[in-house]
């Protein structure tokens, strides 16, 4: 289904503006929200570039889960052309009717550049998903024009932090290992969120390919106008130190470690006999997601310090991160995650970031750059000890918080770290 369908004439190769399909299974468009905004805002961005730009994504709403209404008037009169393509959708992010609804949609994906056959001058993909990408791959190889992989995830090497069963996972994931391995081999450039993704590609061929790292990142400019124009609707009670964390309420992400240690804090306080040298610690936890019941069950359990404020927009959660002290990353041990989406937005607070991931390439990131500290996943106590430390030393907590939005202006802000992008889409084209 395609909103103001394309009419061209095939063989028009003698445009005078480059065409390119952007594809994203994954994407907040018009009043939508939820959802993630890195490929709206590359398809602004090259359509004010002088490009043409197809933004070809799903008729499902991957966070609503529900179809959206896709004759709606916020689809329209935009800079760039929505395509929407027809997916039956699904209810889990990780079950068997996902993988289903993906490859029904990489089918009608295929079906699409079939219709359109000369229509594209270049194709950029998201993977995952790996079916929908390779569909991509295999369009530009017909069509003998650039595709580049904007690697964002790797599976299943993520699916087996979840199911990781001796041979059965090596035979249930092999489709996703066989897809993935055909679109780097595919590609002609690639770019990562992290500069483990973008090198992913090296270890499935033996030509060089051109690359680039640009993280997720943030509008910095729309993130400070929201969390200004919220300012006055967040109550913080004076003398309390926040320590928050954002994000998705779900398997990778460790929160059950936080709740523990607000516990172990609160309760140090209290033997200590509220001494004043040592201050009230709570947790604020913004998102949703299938574990929110048991960790509040966990919370009231362990009586902890945590207020579960649920999933918030993008504007309202900007301000609850600046008016925060602490901004916690935290991730479980096995989680392969490297530089996730609310980096960027962590770092724009300007708060100093406790970080649980285990990856190589963030925990030099956050050493190197002096915005916060690594702790060790899973430990609660180690944890604790860390926001005790962070919430005692105000004067600690600017000079790293300083540290950290300096980097999301240098590295994060989309404006500017986006051309990246651009410049490696001119220079294949």
């Amino acid at each position: 289904m395609e909103t103001n369908p394309t009419a061209k004439a095939s063989g028009g190769r003698q445009r005078a503006a480059k065409h390119i399909a952007i594809v994203t299974m994954g994407v907040k468009l018009g009043n939508e929200t939820r959802g993630y905004t890195r490929f709206r805002f590359l398809a602004e961005l090259l359509v004010r570039e002088g490009f043409e730009v197809d933004l070809i994504t799903s008729s499902f709403q991957h966070w609503e889960k529900a179809q959206r209404d896709c004759a709606n008037a916020c689809y329209r009169g935009l800079p760039y052309r929505i395509v929407f393509i027809d997916e039956p959708g699904y209810t889990r992010n990780l079950d068997l009717g996902r993988i289903r609804s993906h490859r029904v949609a990489a089918k009608n994906l295929r079906a699409h550049f079939e219709r359109t056959a000369d229509t594209y001058d270049l194709i950029y993909a998201e993977i995952p998903p790996n079916d929908v990408a390779r569909t991509c791959a295999e369009a530009a190889e017909a069509q003998r024009i650039p595709f580049v992989a904007d690697i964002n995830d790797l599976w299943p090497e993520a699916m087996r932090m979840v199911v990781n069963i001796p041979v059965i996972s090596d035979v249930a994931f092999y489709p996703f290992k066989r897809d993935a391995r055909r679109v780097y081999q595919l590609l002609s450039g690639a770019v990562g969120t992290s500069d483990e993704y973008a090198a992913r590609p090296a270890q499935d061929r033996q030509r060089p390919y051109p690359c680039a790292t640009v993280y997720v990142g943030n509008d910095l400019a729309a993130f400070d106008a929201g969390a200004q124009a919220h300012e006055s609707e967040v109550n913080k009670p004076e003398g309390v130190i926040w320590t928050t964390y954002a994000g998705t309420l779900g398997a990778s992400y460790d929160v059950e470690t936080l709740i523990a240690a607000a516990a172990l804090l609160e309760q140090d306080r209290r033997e200590k006999g509220n001494n004043a040298h040592l201050p009230a610690i709570r947790v604020q936890v913004l998102g949703d997601g299938p574990d929110r019941a048991k960790l509040q069950e966990q919370a009231s359990t362990l009586d902890a310090p945590v207020d579960f404020r649920g999933y918030l927009d993008y504007e309202h959660m900007a301000a609850y991160l600046c008016a925060s002290d602490i901004v916690v990353n935290s991730l479980v041990r096995t989680a392969v995650q490297s530089i996730v989406t609310k980096i960027g937005d962590y770092l724009a607070s300007g708060n100093p970031m406790i970080n649980t991931g285990s990856s190589t390439e963030f925990r030099a990131k956050v050493s190197a750059d002096g915005f916060g500290v690594n702790v060790e996943a899973g430990n609660p106590q180690a944890l604790a000890d860390e926001i005790a430390k962070l919430a005692g030393h105000s004067s600690l907590r600017k000079i790293m918080g300083a540290k950290g939005r300096a980097v999301a202006e240098r590295e994060f802000d989309q404006p500017h770290s986006y051309r990246k992008i651009v410049d490696l889409l001119r220079t294949l084209l």
